[in-house]
């Protein structure tokens, strides 16, 4: 028994040897690895710059041109693809109210010839850079970003922020975030609306604030962030077409002040003046005999804007013009400071005599 016992056992081993390597032989061999495949990466937006000049490129010897601008960014074709327009290279006081026809006329003409540039940076000096931005805001009729940058510091003074203020605003106009905000403004890594943004310290770096509305978003080294956004008439639903407009009306602004005369009103009437903006004291009020230089102008069928010098706050539209069918022209400023108003109040008479309808732009705008 102890014979045929082994004969069995090792029988058993025999097929259990033999067991995985016939398998092993029956099991067909995996297909051969395909090489990974990727898909091809996006392409980066392409931004285009319009340098206008100002303290952001005012350096010792002469200003930097838009192309120096450009190459001063070593990174910025890590975010997008630039390109560059010397538009002009001034002091933003020295800008005149043709040019800024031209530059929207310029801006509109390259976002309608291109439909792959996805936004557009414009440099200007900061002394009324809010000026140039609400007016871009008013005329340039696309959802593509316009972002409007500049620097409190020249690049020949310690601490100058302007190229990383640049990058912010290239990496900004390139997000696709930033579309349909309209015009913006981008410094010290905050972006403002053109609306609403006002320069509020002559030197400080964090001078372009938004009052009680805050800022639209921030750019940090995460990204382009975006927390709100302004609902007012701008940019693509604008009414304002400067292909139609020549020439910008004569609108100025008078201020309000303890004794003021109205002779200063009827001077600028006399003067020419389309408009007249009163920065006037509180929520509305004028002083000494304003009233009387307001009346003139209205006599004269010039329209007279009230707004408040007070940096902000709201005078409000009342019911319409009095005397039945009677023309208006006296048109309540909302909350627009009295610069802003300003700007809308000369696109305004430059499209529509109707004062009713200039009321109802300052209501929407």
């Amino acid at each position: 028994m102890l014979k045929a016992f082994r004969g069995t056992a090792a029988l058993v081993g025999l097929m259990v040897l033999s067991w995985p390597i016939e398998s092993a032989a029956q099991t067909p061999a995996p297909p051969p690895q395909q090489p990974a495949t990727t898909a091809p990466a996006a392409p980066l937006p392409k931004v285009v710059l319009f340098a206008t000049g100002g303290t952001i490129s005012n350096r010792a010897g002469g200003r930097l041109t838009v192309d120096e601008l450009i190459a001063s960014l070593p990174n910025l074709t890590r975010y997008v693809r630039p390109e560059g327009i010397q538009f002009a290279n001034t002091a933003s006081s020295s800008m005149t109210l043709d040019q800024w026809l031209d530059l929207s006329r310029q801006i509109n003409a390259r976002f309608k010839a291109d439909q792959d540039l996805a936004g557009v940076v414009v440099t200007s000096g900061t002394d009324t850079l809010e000026e140039l931005a609400y007016f871009l805001h008013l005329t340039v009729r696309d959802e593509r970003p316009v972002v409007v940058v500049g620097s409190m510091r020249n690049p020949s003074t310690l601490g100058y922020e302007g190229a990383a203020n640049l990058e912010d605003a290239f990496r900004a106009a390139g997000d696709p975030m930033s579309r349909g905000m309209g015009t913006v403004v981008v410094l010290n890594d905050e972006i403002n609306s053109a609306r609403e943004v006002t320069k509020t310290d002559a030197l400080s770096l964090d001078t372009f604030q938004s009052g009680r509305y805050g800022v639209l978003g921030v750019v940090d080294s995460a990204g382009v962030a975006y927390y709100r956004r302004t609902v007012r008439r701008h940019s693509a639903r604008s009414e304002f077409d400067v292909d139609a407009i020549k020439t910008l009306p004569r609108v100025d602004v008078v201020y309000t002040y303890q004794g003021a005369t109205g002779d200063v009103v009827q001077a600028v009437v006399d003067a020419g003046a389309k408009g007249v903006v009163m920065a006037t004291a509180g929520a509305g009020a004028t002083s000494g005999t304003q009233g009387e230089g307001t009346s003139y102008a209205i006599g004269k069928q010039v329209f007279v804007v009230t707004t408040t010098r007070a940096g902000q706050g709201r005078i409000a539209a009342g019911g319409g013009g009095r005397g039945g069918n009677a023309p208006t022209y006296r048109i309540a400023g909302d909350d627009l400071t009295p610069i802003k108003a300003r700007i809308l109040l000369m696109l305004a008479i430059a499209t529509t005599t109707d004062g009713a309808e200039i009321q109802r732009m300052f209501r929407e705008y």
